[in-house]
């Protein structure tokens, strides 16, 4: 049976969900019902809401990562976040499971990504060599390590197709189940080891500082790490 979404966190300007891998944030021409409308039935059949629930998509995650995704429930609050990650003032934790050891343990990449659309696969480059191509930049440490399993801890500052897939792959540390981006297999359930772990921001509304934090999923090679706070 699919994993349902959970409600992280919920007031009248944001829903906070964390995804389960395999679901879609928005529709596509594969018909399966995406987490924009399963959020946007949450709100209705929770507050008793007539006719159409304004619903905004602020970010979106690939079909198969998980973790915090936020939505809007105002205009202002859709406009207002919209805003912060434009202005990359969205702090984003990810955590990527690997069967390689980074060298170092950790550190800051930097390459030129481009996206190529007919393949929905993005190259990752060291220098800026076909036109296009925009700077992608992260920092990453290893967190923890069960037999040939590494847990990294990845934060993107900026926000390109692909991004910590595509650069980790450069590097040679795919992520686990990744076969788009040189993982030897899949996983079975089609997922990757990729999970948004938390975000972090000032609430557009309140103007407080806010940390969203979800839980990985239950599989055996996330399970591996639940010690890791």
């Amino acid at each position: 049976m699919e994993p349902l979404p959970e409600v992280i966190y919920e007031d009248n300007h944001l829903l906070v969900v964390n995804k389960p891998a395999g679901w879609l944030v928005q529709g596509d021409e594969s018909g399966d019902l995406p987490l924009s409308e399963w959020a946007r039935q949450y709100i209705k059949q929770r507050y008793n809401k007539p006719g159409e629930v304004f619903l905004g998509v602020i970010h979106r995650l690939d079909r198969p990562v998980s973790g915090v995704v936020v939505f809007a429930r105002t205009s202002k609050a859709l406009s207002r976040m919209n805003k912060l990650f434009q202005e990359r003032k969205i702090r984003k934790t990810y955590w990527a499971v690997t069967a390689e050891v980074p060298d170092p343990l950790e550190g800051t990449l930097v390459h030129y990504i481009k996206k190529d659309p007919r393949r929905n696969r993005s190259h990752a480059w060291d220098r800026p060599r076909e036109a296009g191509a925009k700077k992608g930049e992260l920092t990453y440490r290893l967190l923890a390590r069960v037999g040939h399993h590494y847990l990294l801890e990845v934060e993107p500052l900026t926000g390109r197709p692909h991004q910590i897939r595509a650069q980790l792959a450069k590097m040679g540390w795919p992520i686990r189940g990744d076969v788009k981006y040189g993982f030897p297999e899949p996983n079975p359930d089609a997922s990757i080891h990729l999970h948004c772990r938390a975000l972090a921001f000032i609430h557009p509304v309140r103007k407080e500082p806010v940390q969203f934090t979800a839980p990985p999923p239950d599989d055996q090679v996330w399970n591996l790490f639940r010690h890791v706070a």
